[in-house]
């Protein structure tokens, strides 16, 4: 215990050594319930089969000069099961970001090699990813004719790599790291022939604490550290559940946003909202913060039973 706790220390403190922060890839402020969306190697490590789906709109109020919504939404799918044949889990994410006249699609399936290690599990596997990027350059606003802003919409389809690992002891603590879009694939999008994508890393880690007077609450600290090594963002979370069922928390997103969050797992269904409030210029300039919402299924398939026979005695 004192030793997970020493690890988490250490992850929000690398935060503070580098202090600066900026939005990566697709943001998520329950990052906590969609692991899929920046690690492979969760893929089945819940034990059961787990769709789940969340709905972010971003920084509402933001439009363009002719009253159009610019702001970002994102949409979050991700289904992943254990299979126990491969040694480990399967999961497929699919993405729909958009941001402006930008939009990004994406798909991505992983595999999770899952073993035992000391007194927990350790998984680790690679991911594969397609993504088709679009930019519609007829929407821009150019201060000077530039025969770019005349274009249609172009588009780029790009493969990329990923990788994860996560060290998990279950009802305690867990670790995790991972890299996306490792290989950097180009594209070809508009007058920019050799547009590529960025390589970003993800540190997370949480702890899970059950207040020993009061054992129907949990109370569960984590962090998310995002970076392409440009720069770097830290969401910081403690989130409070009773009785397995009910949770509310709180989130700091440093420098960018505080954010409120609520939910209710009702048997084998989990439900989540959050708000973000914009702590960031962006806040004057415009943004009433942004909402989310996520819905988790998650259920057990036992195919490893196979169906009793029985032997009619007449023919024995």
């Amino acid at each position: 215990m004192g030793y997970a706790y020493r690890v988490f220390l250490f992850i929000v403190f690398i935060y503070f050594v580098l202090r600066v922060h900026a939005q990566q890839e697709p943001q998520i402020t329950q990052y906590m319930f969609t692991p899929m969306a920046y690690n492979p190697a969760t893929a089945g490590t819940s034990g059961n089969i787990s769709v789940t789906g969340l709905l972010r709109e971003q920084w509402i109020g933001f439009k363009d000069s002719e009253g159009n919504r610019v702001s970002p939404r994102t949409f979050f799918l991700s289904v992943d099961a254990p299979l126990k044949v491969l040694h480990g889990g399967l999961g497929a994410v699919i993405v729909n970001d958009k941001l402006g006249y930008e939009q990004n699609i994406g798909l991505k399936l992983s595999y999770a090699y899952i073993t035992d290690f000391r007194s927990g599990e350790l998984s680790f596997g690679p991911q594969i990813g397609l993504l088709d990027k679009s930019i519609d350059f007829s929407k821009l606003q150019a201060l000077e004719s530039d025969p770019i802003f005349q274009a249609t919409e172009e588009k780029a389809m790009m493969f990329d790599i990923g990788l994860g690992v996560l060290y998990r002891v279950p009802g305690k603590y867990y670790m995790g790291f991972a890299a996306s879009q490792v290989i950097q694939s180009k594209g070809s999008l508009g007058e920019n022939p050799n547009y590529s994508n960025k390589r970003h890393l993800y540190l997370s880690g949480g702890y899970e604490y059950v207040i020993p007077d009061y054992p129907l609450y949990e109370v569960e600290p984590s962090v998310l550290i995002k970076t392409d090594m440009v720069s770097y963002q830290v969401d910081l979370n403690a989130r409070v559940t009773y009785n397995q069922k009910f949770w509310g928390g709180l989130t700091y997103r440093i420098t960018d946003a505080v954010a409120l969050m609520l939910g209710v797992k009702i048997k084998q269904l989990m439900v989540g909202y959050s708000y973000d409030i914009t702590t960031s210029k962006l806040g004057s300039a415009g943004s009433s913060g942004s909402h989310e919402i996520m819905v988790n299924y998650s259920f057990k398939l036992d195919l490893d039973k196979n169906p009793k026979s029985y032997r009619n005695t007449r023919f024995l």
